[in-house]
Parts: C-alpha cells; structure tokens; sequence
C-alpha cells in the first residue's frame, strides 16, 4: 500500500481551513448579535443595530455554505 503524503496533506489543510473558518465567521456572528454598551441617548441605534444583523445573517450564511459544500463534496458520487 503506499499513500499519498502531499495529496493526505493537501486534504489535511483544506479541511483545517475550512474548520477554523468555520468557527472564525460563527464567532463573528455571535458577536454582531452581542448587545453593545451605549452611553449617550441612543444616536444612531437603529442603523447600527440593522448592520449589525446584516453582518450577522453574511456570517452564518458564509458558514452555512461552507458546511454545505463540504457534505455536498462527501455525498456526491
């Protein structure tokens, strides 16, 4: 039997990538949703609240889609 060092390698950092942006792009999100400390009468609450929901829905459909892929990657034949 021989293996394949450089292909087992590439796989190794493909999924090592894939799992730390992963867990990268959900922490983003949680943290967009994380409530923020304002001091002042409220400037600018709604607009920032709306981005940060905009940037929360990019982050977990970013690594929606990465997982997606991968199990459309192990699935297919």
């Amino acid at each position: 039997m021989h293996i394949q060092w450089n292909l087992l390698r590439l796989v190794f950092l493909v999924s090592f990538g894939a799992a730390v942006a992963v867990i990268v792009l959900v922490t983003l999100g949680i943290a967009a949703l994380a409530p923020v400390a304002r001091t002042g009468p409220g400037r600018g609450a709604d607009a920032s609240r709306g981005l940060r929901y905009t940037a929360a829905a990019l982050c977990f459909s970013a690594s929606a889609l990465i997982i997606g892929y991968g199990i459309y990657v192990i699935v297919a034949e």
